[in-house]
């Protein structure tokens, strides 16, 4: 039996709310700490990326992934990009499920779609087998003020086992950049995943340890 060389495999999905920065450093992190990354992309992030930041990705999944890859230093492999109807990808099936999945950020389109079992895209299908074999969820809403379709569709999602983290960082740590904010947040998200990291101080704490 072939064993991996990646410490873990996740799921990361960016779909097309404002926040694409969190997602991309999320990534670099993980990538970092030699896991390897399933990423999805949906049509609406594509537009977000270059807007926010800068980023023109290819939009053939090969292309995308060679793009990405290149960006993050990744090794060969590490980094996994499938397309939006690619049904064949290892995420669409809970028998070759990954570690655990992270939807950074999600618009309230794809929130709604997934409480409501909708799987039209990839990434649906992939939260939909994430919950089904009772693995972690991570969604992370980026959006304001919130319906209360929004309300009751993070309720639907929480009572099936996702875990709600709106993008709403944290000052206590005294940031003086965006960078600092972004980091507030994927820090929450890296410990939901209980991967170690130095991104900042935490709570109580003086200083980053060395």
């Amino acid at each position: 039996m072939r064993t991996s060389p990646w410490s873990k495999t996740i799921t990361v999905a960016l779909t097309g709310a404002s926040g694409t920065r969190y997602g991309l450093r999320l990534i670099e992190c993980l990538l970092r700490a030699e896991v390897r990354v399933y990423l999805l992309i949906s049509q609406a992030a594509q537009v977000v990326l270059k807007l926010e930041a800068g980023l023109e990705i290819p939009t053939r999944p090969s292309e995308a992934e060679a793009f990405l890859s290149t960006h993050f230093a990744a090794q060969p492999e590490q980094l996994r990009v499938f397309g939006r109807q690619e049904w064949t990808a290892p995420v669409a099936s809970g028998s070759n499920p990954v570690d655990a999945m992270v939807i950074c950020p999600c618009t309230g389109g794809t929130l709604g779609r997934i409480a409501a079992g909708l799987s039209d895209s990839l990434i649906e299908r992939a939260a939909d087998v994430t919950l089904k074999e009772r693995r972690p969820l991570i969604v992370v809403l980026r959006e304001t003020p919130l319906t209360t379709i929004h309300l009751e569709n993070m309720l639907r999602l929480a009572q099936a086992g996702a875990l709600l983290m709106p993008a709403m960082p944290g000052f206590y740590h005294q940031p003086t950049s965006i960078d600092d904010l972004v980091d507030f947040m994927v820090a929450r998200i890296l410990d939901q995943l209980r991967m170690p990291h130095e991104l900042m101080t935490r709570w109580g704490e003086s200083a980053l340890t060395a």
